[in-house]
């Protein structure tokens, strides 16, 4: 590592660059935790820590990506080449020049790119990729992490995340990168000047609303109910705040602190809507404003946060509780217009909540469950689409990923933006919330409560002291947690689920380093080790027959688990 940090400080870095391993020189923990590995690239492309070295992300580390998506579409031959990269940028630091950094690789190769001017979502990407029949997309964006990360995704021809087969082989060129230093990078007047790049914008923005209109399927609703938005310094402003205003909401208030492009991020701390903090300034300007409902995208757009106003305050519902309520809706809207499919089908991941498969099944919809990851979902679509087996319905995860049309291929919080602001004014026109409608929901279903529990583990020891800690799991799992008896147990990264009884079944997914232990009475807990942060995440499901009761049982399960 020592070796690779002189390579490093010996080269002609950027200043900020140089400066950072200065810094460091006497600092052995540091030049390791920056040199132990490349920053690990999979199907959710790659995310990290902005910075020096091959453990961060900066110029080199994006062309040394850049070089092995070129070298794979290189090794599909002349019409994939042709057929071009779109590549789209959220607001983070330095993303715009690792986006004009990754066209200048293609261009090496004689691949053209087609950038936006402008930070756009990530579904639009997406939605581009497929619009303009493009081999690939990328996407510069760290999603949700905070200021200090930027990262890199990739799309395949289809618009959707990668799947582990596509990633792999860009890996294998990747790894026979020998210098990183060397990789060639045409300048931007040179792609302009030989025809390899086309900046786009305005054209695309307007085809992405002609389908975001197609979502207005419902017009018995409030069109004068109160929404406060805020993209959270991100690129969600621009599509959601035009889709609103097409779909006839104009009581519509942008949180100007947060309507701002910065990476920055300077009014919050983690951009993720998930987080209550992030949050806080729509809260305040919805009481100002008296709004009946605020929304929140993160920093690319493809998870959105909703919260509801409940007498004088608001209460944040969790992506289960959202993606039931949208399914629900979607469902009797369909029922309303005459339009409800008879295939149908609800593709959800394993570590989501299962209300929502509950309903389906009320309305004989089908259930298919995919791995972590709204890339598996997306695979599912292109799969049902091509054999035309299934009508896909509706599509969402825990994580606050959702999609309903599949002109995307990735989870679209501007989609959601629309027709939860549509689904909230249908109820509005009928004196009631969304919580009034999801309490419908689980008086009719039982009473679901989840949580997530998250083990940070930072650098290489805490890497291997995590994947230390799934293996413990794995070799004891409990025969009862809090006095519950488990009843299956369902080990993805060897493919089989174990019954009580001691009888084995096959599970028919791809392998995962995740294991799920459902429990005699509904509920269940997943471990899983995060693939793009140094985290392992716990999670956990119950349903009861009244919300205390659901309460009590859960803050016993998570009383009860070993974390070690």
């Amino acid at each position: 590592m020592k070796e690779l940090y002189n390579k490093w400080i010996s080269s002609n870095l950027p200043s900020d660059l140089q400066n950072e391993l200065k810094t460091i020189s006497a600092d052995e923990q540091a030049i390791e935790d920056r040199f132990y590995q490349y920053v690990s690239f999979g199907t959710g492309g790659m995310r990290g820590i902005l910075g020096a070295g091959t453990n961060r992300i900066n110029i080199f580390t994006i062309r040394r990506v850049a070089e092995g998506l070129a070298r794979y579409i290189e090794s599909h031959g002349e019409e994939a080449k042709k057929r071009g990269v779109v590549v789209a940028y959220d607001t983070r630091h330095f993303s715009q020049q690792f986006a004009v950094e990754t066209a200048g690789v293609f261009g090496a190769h004689g691949i053209k790119a087609f950038i936006y001017k402008e930070p756009r979502p990530t579904p639009q990407l997406s939605f581009t990729v497929r619009e303009l029949k493009a081999f690939a997309g990328v996407v510069i964006t760290a999603s949700h992490n905070p200021k200090q990360y930027n990262g890199f995704k990739v799309y395949g021809e289809d618009g959707a995340q990668l799947v582990p087969a596509g990633a792999k082989q860009i890996v294998d060129h990747m790894e026979k990168i020998e210098d990183l230093f060397n990789i060639s990078a045409l300048e931007i007047y040179e792609l302009e000047s030989q025809g390899l790049v086309q900046w786009i914008l305005e054209d695309f923005d307007e085809k992405y609303q002609e389908k975001l209109f197609t979502l207005k399927e419902n017009g018995m609703i409030d069109r004068m109910m109160n929404i406060v938005y805020t993209p959270l310094h991100g690129a969600g402003v621009v599509p959601v705040m035009e889709g609103l205003k097409r779909f006839g909401f104009h009581n519509v208030h942008l949180v100007k602190e947060q309507g701002v492009q910065d990476g920055a991020f300077p009014t919050l701390s983690f951009p993720n809507p998930e987080e209550p903090e992030a949050l806080q300034y729509a809260m305040e300007l919805g009481e100002k404003v008296s709004a009946d409902l605020l929304l929140a995208t993160d920093p690319d757009a493809d998870r959105l946060g909703v919260a509801v106003r409940i007498g004088d305050r608001y209460e944040q519902l969790t992506g289960n509780q959202l993606g039931a309520l949208l399914l629900h809706y979607i469902i009797q809207t369909h029922l309303l217009n005459g339009t409800l499919p008879i295939d149908g089908v609800l593709i959800k991941t394993i570590v989501t909540a299962e209300l929502g498969a509950k309903i389906a099944a009320h309305y004989n919809i089908e259930t298919v469950n995919t791995l972590t990851g709204f890339k598996y979902i997306a695979e599912k679509i292109e799969e049902y689409e091509k054999s035309g087996e299934r009508t896909f319905l509706f599509g969402y995860e825990e994580s606050y990923g959702y999609l309903i049309k599949s002109f995307a291929r990735d989870k679209d919080a501007v989609q959601m933006a629309l027709k939860v602001s549509e689904m909230a004014a249908y109820y509005r026109a009928k004196g009631k919330t969304l919580l009034d409608a999801l309490e419908e929901l689980y008086k009719e279903f039982g009473y679901h409560k989840e949580t997530l529990i998250s083990r940070v583990f930072e650098g290489k020891k805490g890497r291997e002291q995590m994947n230390a800690s799934i293996d413990h799991i794995r070799g004891n799992i409990p025969a009862e947690i809090a006095g519950i008896g488990v009843s299956r147990v369902e080990d993805y990264l060897a493919s089989v689920a174990i019954l009580a009884d001691g009888h084995q079944e096959e599970i028919f997914l791809p392998k995962e380093n995740m294991i799920k232990i459902v429990l005699e009475n509904e509920a269940w807990v997943a471990i899983r080790p995060s693939g793009t942060e140094p985290k392992c995440k716990y999670y956990v499901g119950v349903v009861g027959g009244s919300e205390a009761e659901a309460g009590q049982i859960l803050e016993n399960i998570v009383a009860g688990i070993s974390f070690n």
